[in-house]
């Protein structure tokens, strides 16, 4: 046969199968479409440090989840000046400051420390001065809401006073913890903002016994509002989560929150960040 007939044939048979497959890739090629792939600054090494913009422009990363600080500077992002530095260096290095977070929540804790609800007040403000949609609220260590119904109830009774700042703000608070969907659920009703939704972590959600699967259906779509992708300590793809199954269950209930999801903790010790984190943002992003 002809070169150049064999080469029409082969054309003509691709357009075929591509034809056929249309009505099932096309669910694919719009979820895909929506996503974008940053990551966590502390988990840069950079943990609210300026110097995380020129990391994340090495590793290729298009934006960085900023902390707000902690106790020793005064969750110093608070601060005008600093934000306006911040600012200038997502500006000249062309990262985004995709959200934020709060993680010294988790040693001086939201459920019983008075100083923390004007910390969350304030961050709805830095949310504001950097065109960000959602605040990571981080429940973990001394701020574990597990076992818990007293700190879950203050917890609810202080996002009720919250929750119409930012709703008026457009800001939403991310809850990231080791309760159940159902429990998360729970805060939601009570609180009954908006405002107030999911950060899901799926290697925390595992690590906890939920089934981070069902889990997805059960919180669906418009509960969720950002992503950490992580294995701890391990290369994305490397643990035990199924990835391109997180992938597809993202895909089946429509998810889109932010549009953000962030790495977070997916570093051998061995490995250094620059490595490590362009083959994790290499590995979602032939995923997403």
């Amino acid at each position: 046969m002809p070169t150049s007939r064999r080469h029409f044939l082969q054309q003509t048979a691709g357009l075929v199968t591509a034809y056929a497959l249309q009505p099932w890739l096309e669910p694919w090629v719009e979820f895909r479409r929506h996503f974008k792939v940053g990551a966590c600054d502390w988990s840069l090494g950079k943990s609210a440090d300026l110097a995380a913009f020129e990391l994340a422009k090495t590793i290729g990363l298009p934006g960085i989840q900023v902390n707000l600080g902690n106790l020793a500077n005064d969750l110093h992002l608070r601060q005008p000046a600093l934000q306006a530095q911040y600012l200038a260096m997502s500006k000249s290095t062309g990262v985004k400051i995709s959200s934020l977070a709060i993680s010294e929540l988790n040693n001086v804790p939201y459920k019983s420390d008075p100083r923390t609800e004007q910390w969350v007040s304030d961050s709805i403000d830095v949310a504001r001065a950097f065109g960000v949609r959602v605040v990571l609220l981080a429940f973990f260590v001394k701020n574990d809401l597990r076992n818990d119904p007293e700190g879950m109830q203050e917890v609810i009774k202080r996002l009720k006073k919250v929750a119409p700042k930012a709703e008026q703000a457009g800001v939403i608070l991310g809850i990231e913890s080791y309760l159940t969907a159902e429990e998360h659920l729970h805060i939601m009703r009570e609180v009954g903002s908006p405002a107030i939704k999911v950060f899901y972590d799926f290697r925390n959600a595992a690590d906890a016994g939920n089934d981070i699967y069902a889990e997805l259906k059960t919180l669906g779509k418009e509960n969720i509002c950002e992503l950490h992708m992580k294995e701890n300590r391990l290369l994305l793809g490397k643990g035990t989560i199924d990835w391109p199954r997180v992938a597809t269950a993202l895909r089946e209930i429509g998810y889109r929150g932010d549009n953000w999801m962030q790495i977070e903790w997916a570093k051998p010790d061995a490995e250094d960040v620059v490595t490590a984190y362009r083959y994790n943002l290499a590995y979602l992003k032939d995923l997403f």
